[in-house]
């Protein structure tokens, strides 16, 4: 009878199966490794085209709002320009204010009344004078609150009954009176003309 030794081979068989066990354990960390590093680098490269994307958005955002406050100061000087303009424009309107005055008051004025005095503060005028009778007075304050564009909100401030010498024997009877009036900017005369205007059609 033969008698054949098996554990060697048993042996070498283990053997070659843990190493080929290690084997693919190796392959497998090492692709596993190529894996990760492959995902890693994928990650890396996002996360730098994102960060260039945000350093982009910065640089546009840093211009855009260089941009806003060049624009909001030339729409501040926008507005100065406006104010001197309205400024200029007014000045050059009211400067002709004395003479609408005294061209209204002349066309306003009834027959049988005389002016004494006038004085302007800024807008209000006050004016002092004499007239014939009470009616002549109340014609004046007519005439200047419906007729007039220039004078406006007339208002009585006294009025007073007094006699004129107009000769040794002749006594006449008069009524001294005073009277505050408005007189308008010449900006507010342009203001109801540019409202009546028409607008563009459709």
């Amino acid at each position: 009878m033969i008698l054949i030794n098996l554990l060697a081979h048993r042996d070498a068989a283990r053997k070659r199966k843990r190493e080929l066990f290690f084997i693919a354990l190796g392959i497998a960390a090492l692709i596993g490794g190529l894996i990760c590093g492959a995902v890693y680098s994928w990650y890396q490269a996002q996360i730098a085209e994102q960060k260039d994307k945000n350093t982009l958005l910065k640089t546009e955002i840093s211009k855009l709002e260089r941009q806003i406050k060049d624009i909001s100061g030339l729409q501040q000087e926008i507005a100065a320009l406006r104010a001197r303009q309205t400024a200029v424009e007014d000045l050059q309107g009211n400067r002709n204010m004395p003479v609408y005055l005294l061209a209204e008051l002349v066309k306003q004025l009834p027959d049988g009344v005389y002016i004494n005095s006038m004085r302007q503060d800024n807008q209000a005028v006050l004016i002092t004078g004499v007239a014939q009778s009470n009616e002549r007075v109340s014609e004046l304050l007519r005439n200047l609150a419906n007729n007039s564009a220039w004078l406006t909100k007339p208002e009585l401030v006294e009025i007073t009954a007094s006699s004129i010498a107009l000769s040794a024997r002749d006594q006449r009877r008069v009524s001294n009176f005073s009277m505050r009036v408005t007189l308008k900017r010449a900006s507010d005369q342009a203001k109801p003309s540019a409202s009546a205007a028409p607008g563009p059609k459709a």
